[in-house]
């Protein structure tokens, strides 16, 4: 038994801090050494949410190549169970720029899947049936299985997905939130229209982050509550993983049995503290205890 199975979203971040973003024109620029480490958004919930004290378990493609065995390491190494298929168009990577601000701008390659789905929708049912809660990546070898994955939750098993920078028309992203009972998505390009695009998404319940300004909570019947940001518990150094985060702290603060208000308070303490630690390998004491 699992409290959280996140399904898709492994990847590795090469990390490159940059004097400044956007970048000056020039040739070249010296930076500090670049670091090659687990990303992406299943990790960063995965490893959140492992330590947070969570059991955690994450299902996904992976290339047989170096960089899948950067992930698979991380991942052993915090205690996360995986449920793994090789890739043969490669890892996942991205390249994140971060200034000295932990601001940072990333360049994601997904390296799209080819192919059927490469786990039976059965398969990830009986997985989810083992799990306390599902939390879903947009992953593109997803959409296929996802009205059966639907199906075949149990009562009382809470589905979660990351939108991340929609702009509230991309078709691509609807699937994932129709499947959904917890929405989050950034308002960086929701902008003033957050609130007719998340009355779209009703009966769901739904979080707009919106970074260093917080975030908005959207309960169905109800107007948007405010979440304030909380102040990290060190300097800034890398925002990479803050929204991964949130959600696992959201996500863990819901299984102990918190209230929306109440949880997402809490997730945005968990995130804060993300951005004082240096990728998403958060070592024990760093994440607020539940």
């Amino acid at each position: 038994m699992f409290d959280l199975l996140v399904l898709g979203g492994l990847g590795v971040d090469l990390r490159v801090r940059v004097p400044q973003l956007p970048l000056p024109a020039a040739d070249s620029l010296t930076v500090p050494p670049i670091d090659l480490r687990v990303g992406n958004t299943g990790a960063g919930v995965a490893l959140a949410a492992r330590a947070l004290g969570l059991r955690v378990a994450v299902v996904d493609v992976l290339g047989a190549d170096p960089a899948g065995e950067v992930v698979r390491a991380a991942l052993d190494r915090a205690g996360v169970h995986t449920v793994l298929a090789v890739d043969p168009g490669g890892t996942r990577r991205s390249v994140n720029l971060v200034d000295p601000a932990g601001r940072r701008m990333s360049l994601h390659d997904p390296r799209p899947w080819q192919g059927p789905p490469p786990f039976a929708p059965e398969r990830l049912a009986a997985l989810a049936r083992d799990a306390a809660h599902v939390h879903l990546s947009i992953m593109d070898w997803a959409p296929p299985v996802l009205p059966a994955l639907r199906a075949g939750l149990p009562a009382g098993v809470g589905l979660s997905t990351d939108l991340h920078d929609w702009d509230g028309d991309n078709p691509y992203h609807r699937p994932f939130a129709e499947v959904a009972d917890l929405v989050l998505v950034s308002g960086v390009r929701l902008g003033e229209r957050a609130g007719a695009v998340v009355a779209a998404l009703a009966p769901r319940t739904t979080v707009v982050t919106r970074g260093a300004d917080g975030a908005e909570l959207f309960v169905a019947g109800g107007p948007p509550a405010r979440v304030p940001v909380a102040a990290p518990p060190g300097p800034v150094v890398d925002t990479n993983g803050a929204g991964d985060a949130f959600a696992a702290g959201l996500v863990a603060a819901r299984l102990r049995g918190a209230g929306l208000p109440e949880a997402a308070a809490y997730a945005a303490r968990v995130a804060a503290a993300a951005c004082a630690h240096d990728g998403m390998e958060y070592p024990p004491g760093l994440l607020p205890p539940g």
